[in-house]
């Protein structure tokens, strides 16, 4: 590829990263309303599916410092929607995992985003979109071996 061809593929990608993030959020905001953050909801979500974790996990999960993830869980807990478990071995160890009223809002706050994603992931014929996921997960995956490089750096 020549340097032009790179440089408007890399302005396109920008351009397009910056507009897709911003309003996927905004969106996925609308439906949660004011129940709760972006980023609560996203810590919900990893703890249904963890059924529990460690603060450490979430930072790392999240690639953030452990003291943001423990400002956050202070107010989850304060809320109700988490609650701290102590290992029985080890007491320094805590578990994270939903209460009832934290599960009961995930699942509420679950349906509405299923259902955004679903009015616009069918607006892709199926090829499309399983290309897109595809391409996407590959994405994924090459951000992380960027991250791992600049780490071991």
């Amino acid at each position: 590829m020549n340097n032009k061809l790179i440089q408007e593929l890399i302005d396109r990608y920008v351009s397009v990263s910056f507009q897709v993030h911003r309003k996927a959020e905004a969106l996925i905001k609308g439906q949660i309303s004011d129940d709760l953050t972006n980023d609560q909801h996203y810590i919900l979500r990893y703890i249904y599916q963890s059924g529990e974790c460690t603060s450490s996990k979430l930072a790392e999960a999240f690639e953030v410092n452990k003291s943001a993830i423990t400002a956050t869980i202070n107010r989850m807990v304060d809320r109700g929607l988490i609650q701290r478990t102590r290992d029985d071995n080890d007491r320094r160890v805590v578990y994270l995992t939903l209460s009832d009223k934290g599960n009961e809002l995930y699942q509420n706050a679950h349906e509405k985003v299923q259902l955004l994603v679903e009015s616009i992931i069918t607006q892709f014929e199926e090829t499309e979109i399983k290309t897109f996921i595809n391409t996407y997960e590959k994405l994924g995956k090459v951000l992380n071996n960027k991250k791992k490089v600049e780490l071991e750096e």
